[in-house]
């Protein structure tokens, strides 16, 4: 650091070039230019701004961040370039890409008691569960289009069902798990238009698990769906409507208003994974052969579904609550649980299974944690600290902390690629939207 003639501190200079990955009218000269190395993020985006504003009047600055050599800058430069040996004698090349911040808050989505699940996966609307034992479908913030009718307890997990050949259909599909010990299947015409919130019945009740349901989760394919409990095991559903598995235990009939009998089909599991020891809280079925659970066992497994059988069994010493698989190759492992930790492992990588990042900004026990679908270095997670925050793997720090929870936050995902969704203890649905993950 230098010092002018009076003793006050000034900062020396390097010399940068800003490249960007960024289309027109996003990109700036390649010609290097001296910058204070002081500078920090902040100053950073404001040079890029101007230097924009010169080649374009009609510039709206922007918020930016900033990489040197594929790691995201998190303090000074001057700091970067000491805490990173690199030398600032040559010339820096810094790229610059949209800062990932939501814009936007939507306004929030009221229910009846805690939001307790979510599932942001199909852009045309949002999959909420609610402890007041129902499911409920939302087109937009504070737009409810129907109501899922018939757990006896609190829904504790939901997901959309994805089957192959209805990718025109407006007909939906998903599942919820309750702490009424059991599964149910809907089907939703997300299409049909009303006034008012449509109620909807199950079409199929599946009555397995012998304690509270805690997860959920649909086979790629749609063929399928499993479910993690307290009762230690992991359950596989047929989703099919029609008897064609011999799954088929009775038909339940109750009198509708009308006189008229409505018939639900009651599922037995295809099969039973076994090998966890306590409450398997979080399950996820990203590959069609393929199931990874976590459990308050202090174990995450991958299931191979064809034999039954676990193929890896990592413990990590501390319980689980929730669990993603996702980032580069849709091979990474992120868990959170009873710690403000959020872990991430590479199972790739033969003879350590110690994570390949921790981050630990959040200040309680982590509820949820979700990939996003396009990127390899973007996650979300959501904590009883009652904060949601994005991360990026290539920095240490949370890229983006959500503080609109007046309570603990129980879930959270992404909805449609730009947006988080997330629902908590205050009873709400919070939309934080125009989100750009590059």
């Amino acid at each position: 650091m230098d010092f002018d003639g009076d003793g006050e501190e000034f900062s020396r200079r390097v010399q940068v070039r800003f490249v960007t990955k960024l289309q027109p009218p996003f990109k700036v000269p390649s010609t290097s230019i001296a910058i204070p190395s002081n500078l920090t993020r902040m100053g950073l985006s404001a040079i890029v701004n101007n230097l924009l504003l010169a080649g374009n009047a009609d510039w709206k600055a922007e918020p930016f961040d900033f990489l040197i050599n594929g790691e995201l800058v998190r303090m000074s430069l001057e700091e970067f370039l000491l805490a990173k040996g690199i030398s600032a004698e040559k010339i820096l090349e810094i790229e610059y890409v949209k800062a990932v911040a939501p814009r936007r808050e939507e306004d929030p989505s009221l229910h009846d008691d805690w939001v307790s699940a979510v599932d942001g996966s199909n852009p045309g609307f949002i999959l909420t569960g609610c402890y007041d034992g129902l499911g409920r479908i939302w087109k937009s913030a504070g737009l409810c289009s129907h109501v899922l009718e018939g757990h006896g307890a609190a829904v504790t997990s939901v997901s959309i069902i994805k089957p192959k050949g209805l990718e025109g259909s407006t007909d939906i599909r998903v599942a919820t798990a309750s702490k009424d010990k059991t599964v149910r299947l809907w089907k939703v015409d997300v299409e049909g238009s009303s006034d008012h919130s449509t109620k909807v019945r199950a079409y199929k009740i599946l009555p397995g698990h012998s304690a509270s349901v805690q997860s959920v989760a649909a086979q790629p394919s749609g063929d399928m769906v499993c479910s993690g409990s307290w009762d230690c095991q992991i359950n596989l559903w047929q989703t099919n409507e029609l008897d064609k598995g011999g799954d088929l235990v009775s038909i339940k009939k109750r009198k509708k208003d009308n006189g008229d009998e409505e018939t639900q089909l009651q599922g037995e599991s295809v099969s039973t994974l076994v090998g966890h020891t306590q409450c398997v809280s979080s399950v996820v079925w990203p590959h069609n052969d393929t199931i990874y659970s976590a459990s308050w066992d202090h174990s995450i497994r991958r299931w191979d579904v064809e034999m039954g059988k676990d193929s890896l069994n990592m413990f990590c010493g501390k319980v689980i609550n929730c669990l993603d698989v996702g980032g580069e190759s849709s091979s990474l492992i992120a868990a959170g649980g009873s710690d403000p930790i959020l872990r991430i492992w590479d199972p790739r990588k033969p003879g350590s299974l110690a994570p390949i990042f921790q981050f630990s900004s959040h200040t309680s026990w982590i509820s949820a944690c979700k990939w996003h679908d396009k990127s390899w270095f973007h996650l979300v997670s959501a904590s009883y600290d009652g904060k949601v925050m994005l991360w990026d793997l290539r920095t240490a720090w949370p890229l983006a902390v959500i503080e609109s929870h007046k309570d603990k936050v129980l879930c959270a995902d992404w909805w449609r690629g730009d947006s988080v969704v997330s629902g908590g203890a205050d009873s709400k649905l919070l939309i934080s939207s125009d989100i750009s993950v590059q």
